[in-house]
């Protein structure tokens, strides 16, 4: 029986290996003539993509300097078996034999693995983004209040509205669909990823009633609203992320959204039939009503940072992503483009493997960037896989 040991600064418990467990471990047995020949091959097959020295240049070709042998060989078995789709590594590996693969694992796992530059390092740092949500939110706050309950008459509170909705109405505000030359021009220089954090801020916060008066019969508008229940919620706390909910909203915004579907200055045919029934008192009463009901804080959670996934990521991939296992890819100093491909390979089922897909599945945009940033910057290792002899002393 073998057993292999991982041996590199910073390890912790070390994976026991047997080394019959099957034919890929038989790169931790490469010896030196053995990397000689898979150098060779190397500068004759792989080298035009992932470099002699097994640090890509190419964007989305990953670094293979330091990757660990037997993952190596398991991958370009599965280019050569077809698995992994059709693509310029097909043929590349197929006419090589099982010998010309384990050797070129070999040589690429025998070299010194890339470093991460300072400029790298610094600019694959993600942002926290609820903060740059409230500090992008500060030019909002003055209308729409502090944490977004609304102090003022007419001014919608932002709390207690899903963020999907938050972003969807940014999004018609800045491109003229709805109407509102201020707020068109407030979101005239603010990007897509702006707003996803500003409404990710605002989803985040202590919903509460807005601060503003309301004018009406609440007892009556609640008879009324029995029509709006259907899409806001009996008690106006909508349970479909594209429909707002109205629950301790500003009474004089929703009597003006109102009366402008029912006179046509907003568009929505819904909306416009249901407010045509509704006289000026009815308007009075409905707002009323939804203006006392207790805001709910959207379903929305926010986001695990980059350290927080890697966490997870670590228990397979190793300590800051310098894996153990021999059979398990490193990621420390990996390129960043490779990463974030692979990552929304695993997300759309496009590369098959059940733990990964499990792992990407939650993984939005956002997230698989700020994953692919950290393990960017991390110091990637070599690893020293050492057999071990059994008590028996045979191997």
């Amino acid at each position: 029986m073998f057993l292999a040991g991982a041996c590199f600064e910073g390890a912790s418990a070390q994976p026991r290996i047997n080394a019959d467990d099957g034919p890929e471990l038989r790169t931790l047995y490469a010896n030196s003539q053995d990397v000689a020949e898979g150098k060779r091959i190397v500068e004759s097959s792989c080298a035009g993509c992932h470099g002699a020295n097994g640090v890509s240049e190419s964007p989305g070709v990953p670094h293979l300097a330091g990757q660990r042998p037997a993952y190596l060989y398991l991958e370009l078995k599965a280019y050569q078996a077809g698995v992994r789709g059709e693509s310029a590594m097909n043929n590349v590996v197929r006419p090589l034999n099982d010998d010309a693969l384990f050797k070129a694992a070999a040589y690429f796992a025998s070299l010194d693995p890339p470093q991460t530059s300072a400029a790298n390092s610094a600019n694959a740092t993600a942002p926290d983004p609820v903060q740059a949500g409230k500090t992008a939110a500060a030019g909002c706050v003055g209308c729409h209040g502090d944490g977004g309950i609304s102090k003022t008459p007419g001014m919608p509170s932002l709390v207690g509205l899903d963020p999907k909705y938050l972003v969807a109405a940014m999004k018609a505000y800045k491109s003229g669909q709805r109407k509102n030359d201020m707020m068109k021009s407030m979101l005239a220089s603010v990007t897509d990823a702006s707003m996803n954090n500003i409404a990710l801020y605002f989803g985040l916060q202590k919903p509460a009633r807005a601060q503003t008066p309301a004018a009406g019969d609440k007892a009556a508008g609640e008879t009324a609203a029995a029509a709006c229940a259907g899409c806001h919620g009996s008690d106006g706390v909508s349970g479909n992320p594209a429909t707002p909910s109205l629950a301790g909203q500003d009474a004089s915004y929703i009597a003006s959204a109102l009366q402008g579907y029912k006179q046509g200055a907003r568009s929505d045919e819904t909306m416009k039939g249901l407010a045509a029934s509704l006289d000026d008192s009815a308007v009075k009463n409905v707002a009323a009503f939804y203006a006392g009901q207790e805001p709910k804080q959207p379903n929305v959670r926010k986001p695990q940072t980059a350290e927080e996934w890697a966490e997870r990521c670590d228990r397979c991939h190793g300590i800051n992503g310098n894996s153990a296992d021999p059979r398990l890819p490193a990621l420390a100093a990996q390129r960043l483009d490779y990463l974030e491909k692979v990552l929304q390979a695993y997300r759309t089922g496009a590369r098959k493997s059940p733990q990964m897909a499990a792992m990407s599945d939650v993984l939005t945009d956002q997230d698989i960037t700020n994953i692919a940033a950290y393990y960017t910057r991390q110091k990637a290792r070599g690893v020293v896989f050492v057999i071990l002899q059994s008590k028996s002393g045979t191997k």
